[in-house]
């Protein structure tokens, strides 16, 4: 079994954003995110791209953009994080959380519909740990109900499913740059989306409405900061420049740990859908052994990073704030979260940490008895 390739070199990373400092302070100069902007609609393939200081600035702009305001409801997986409800509370709307199916990660349509009501303004489909659902029946579900599909792509840099890139399947999507991903600029994101209007929404939101899109008076709207600062985005265009060699290095580092845990009792691996290329944001592997949660609690406590035992992954909407009403719980986003190991990684990770990981997970699944 061979290793993953090594990281790819890191002396790139240090120009533009030495170069970025020189020009501090400047107040009015966006160079370097203007050219960031500008590689990553030519990555991804979409028309425009609007950079932001986080992954949660980027839905927010983004919800605002389709329009998403007081009164309106938004689905939203209850498999996800906090973060990808926090900005439709912030606009006003009410976040409406949708289960899963296990057999597949993917929505559950049937539960989708049963939730779509004459407020329901979008839908706010979730790439979690890399993994992209059909975007397909994504489309005809939002067609049927006339809803904006905003993608929460924040971990899915890279994947894409029967050859609809990751981002791309509806509205607008939206990605972090926080330290982690693949993707990387320590803190930051972004939106694409082929829309223009959209994309001159999201770009006048992130700064105060103080460019407005066309037709609209300069602060017109109340909006935000979220600018993505310039040696950020000078990182972000360095690291951009790289991203087939990062991609490669998270694929191999995933194939690597997935292989060396081939045979560890009560661990299996989750395997992609075949028409998914998908990033191999976190090695996923379904647990079978008593109390599974309890298991990834007691790998985080032995050093191996993981969703659920290190992050402490919930169903949204099991979270306190959420958790009043009187809907049922989402019981597939529950049993996803219970039986599923997330490895985290990052591009540091060689082999021998790889390895550590393997041995850890290998022994304590060997010995467990909940």
């Amino acid at each position: 079994m061979s290793g993953p390739p090594p990281p790819p070199a890191a002396d790139q990373l240090g120009p533009g954003v030495l170069a970025a400092l020189a020009d501090m302070p400047d107040p009015a100069r966006s160079a370097h995110a203007d050219a960031f902007e500008g590689g990553l609609a030519g990555a991804l393939g979409t028309r425009y791209a609007v950079a932001v200081n986080s992954g949660t600035a980027a839905l927010h702009a983004a919800l605002f953009a389709v329009g998403i305001g007081p009164g309106d409801e938004v689905l939203v997986p209850a498999l996800t994080v906090i973060m990808t409800a926090a900005p439709v509370v912030q606009l006003g709307a009410t976040p409406v959380f949708v289960d899963s199916d296990p057999a597949t990660l993917d929505l559950d349509y049937a539960d989708a519909t049963s939730k779509v009501t004459a407020r329901t303004r979008a839908i706010v489909p979730v790439h979690l740990w890399g993994r992209m659902g059909d975007p397909a029946t994504l489309a005809a579900f939002a067609s049927l109900h006339h809803l904006a599909v905003v993608e929460d792509a924040a971990q899915a840099a890279g994947t894409s499913r029967a050859g609809v890139v990751a981002g791309t399947a509806g509205s607008a999507g939206c990605f972090s740059m926080k330290d982690g991903k693949i993707l990387w600029s320590g803190e930051g994101g972004f939106v694409v989306s082929n829309d223009a209007h959209l994309a001159a929404r999201a770009r006048a939101f992130r700064g105060h409405w103080l460019t407005p899109p066309p037709g609209d008076r300069a602060q017109q709207h109340l909006a935000v900061n979220a600018r993505l600062a310039e040696p950020l985005a000078a990182l972000a265009h360095a690291n951009l420049r790289r991203l087939p060699a990062l991609l490669e290095r998270r694929r191999s580092q995933s194939t690597y740990l997935l292989h060396a845990l081939a045979g560890a009792r009560g661990l299996s691996p989750i395997r992609p859908a075949t028409d998914e290329t998908w990033n191999h944001y976190s090695p996923l592997l379904s647990i079978a052994l008593p109390r599974p949660r309890a298991f990834a609690e007691h790998l985080a406590r032995i050093g191996v990073p993981n969703s659920t035992g290190t992050f402490h992954l919930i169903p949204c909407d099991t979270r306190p704030m959420f958790a009043a009403g009187a809907r049922p719980p989402c019981r597939g986003a529950a049993q996803i979260l219970e039986r599923t190991l997330a490895v985290v990684l990052t591009d540091r990770d060689d082999e021998a940490v790889l390895d550590r990981y393997a041995a850890a997970i290998t022994h304590a699944g060997s010995e467990w008895n909940g």
